[in-house]
């Protein structure tokens, strides 16, 4: 069955950067366009970034500039690289497979100012 594994959050002061990985298995990960998405406490869920089969990406404005999405078509894995991260970036962030709207479990960010 599909699966969608992330890692890679944790705490960090403003300023700082983290990279998340979200390893897919379960589907053929090159064909599909893979996305990361975040929850804030009291708020809904909101796209990030994505990325299609051929590499292009699509950014909210909020992280234009200080985040970078890619993926490792051979290790069947999506990466978020955060940089410049801000205390407003504190949320869980999530792995989402469009197609057939699969989530992984989520990994928490938290960034202190």
């Amino acid at each position: 069955q599909v699966q969608l594994v992330e890692s890679g959050g944790g705490l960090v002061q403003a300023g700082g950067s983290l990279r998340l990985s979200c390893v897919a298995s379960g589907f053929t990960f090159s064909t599909n366009t893979m996305a990361w998405y975040r929850q804030a406490p009291g708020k809904q869920r909101d796209l990030v970034a994505r990325i299609n089969s051929v590499g292009s990406t699509v950014y909210a404005d909020s992280v234009k500039g200080r985040f970078t999405i890619s993926r490792d078509n051979a290790k069947n894995t999506v990466y978020l690289q955060m940089n410049s991260l801000k205390p407003e970036d504190t949320a869980v962030y999530y792995c989402y497979r469009f197609i057939s709207s699969n989530w992984g479990q989520g990994t928490q960010v938290t960034v202190s100012s």
